[in-house]
């Protein structure tokens, strides 16, 4: 009797959320939306100026941003179905294709296009190489993930070999900077705004953009699941659009203007340091002009992960992206 009162007042509870979730659509006359993303960093400043400037509102959406840390947990909330769309590397769409999962995941804009991540030395470095990382043990991130992949990559293409490195996969990504303010390691791959707290605090010293070393790639993207897309074009097409209005606002607007617009997406970063990390992510052309994933930008992502050994068959493109809203 106990088991059956518990299923009644779920299935309640699930109607009534229901119920509210219409409410609140039919009050506002916008379509709600759940996006994760796959960790909070300055590095996604087109996004949070378009939630900021109410360009997503403008396009009938009322999308709430929940941080999902890691590509892998972001594309199991997909999955599952307890967000609409996700934002990660597109590295993940091919592992789930990969997995032969029949409502895969497709991209259908992209926001950045080379790793967002800094590398940070424990000791000072002038004149920073490659080579300074042979012998050396590195914070990478997760196996598979595209901060790992991206700094290996680098490291081979310059002729430092991967047995001659510790890139260490074995900490979670949330975990890294921790690990490293703890006495783990001699070098870490951060995003911002970590990596520059943690040089300010005195931890280390940022020497290298892991992105300028990786080249282009569609590292961060929005996906959504293959009937997702089907079902629901208009949120899609809204989606995409707004989130070419704000890359357009980043690109024609100073370091100065961005930050004063996303600054309270930061609330723990000084307006100093938020002016400098965004001129940083300018300066190594962080985002792409439009949403638009080429097949060549595609095809090197795979490279970096078929160089990583993560890569069980190539993913085909027109499978896997979808480019129908994006302007080329």
């Amino acid at each position: 009797m106990k088991k059956i009162i518990a299923i009644l007042i779920i299935v309640c509870l699930i109607v009534v959320g229901f119920f509210v979730f219409r409410k609140e659509e039919e009050d506002t006359g916008l379509k709600k939306v759940k996006v994760a993303e796959v960790t909070h960093s300055i590095f996604y400043a087109p996004q949070y100026a378009a939630h900021a400037l109410g360009y997503f509102e403008d396009e009938g959406l009322d999308i709430e941003i929940i941080l999902t840390s890691g590509a892998d947990k972001v594309t199991s909330a997909v999955l599952s179905g307890d967000v609409q769309i996700g934002f990660c590397g597109s590295e993940s769409t091919i592992y789930v294709y990969n997995q032969k999962q029949e409502d895969y995941l497709i991209s259908f804009a992209g926001l950045t296009k080379k790793d967002g991540s800094f590398l940070v030395a424990r000791e000072k470095t002038d004149d920073f190489k490659l080579d300074d990382l042979k012998g050396k043990h590195i914070i990478g991130g997760r196996e598979g993930g595209m901060p790992a992949m991206t700094l290996e990559y680098a490291l081979n293409k310059n002729g430092v070999s991967s047995d001659e490195t510790n890139i260490d996969t074995s900490i979670d990504f949330a975990s890294m900077s921790g690990a490293f303010m703890s006495g783990t390691g001699d070098y870490v791959a951060l995003f911002e705004p970590t990596a520059s707290e943690l040089e300010k605090e005195g931890y280390g010293y940022i020497i290298a953009s892991i992105g300028e070393l990786g080249g282009d790639v569609p590292y961060t993207t929005y996906n959504a699941k293959k009937s997702y897309i089907e079902d629901n074009p208009e949120v899609i097409e809204g989606f995409t659009k707004a989130i070419q209005k704000g890359l357009d606002f980043v690109h024609t607007h100073s370091s100065e203007e961005v930050a004063e617009v996303i600054e309270d997406y930061f609330p723990d970063t000084d307006m100093d340091d938020l002016v400098s990390i965004v001129q940083r992510y300018k300066d190594i052309d962080s985002w792409y002009d439009t949403t638009y994933i080429s097949e060549a930008d595609f095809d090197h992502i795979q490279e970096i992960v078929d160089n990583a050994g993560q890569l069980e068959a190539k993913a085909p493109y027109n499978k896997l992206v979808d480019n129908t809203y994006a302007e080329k």
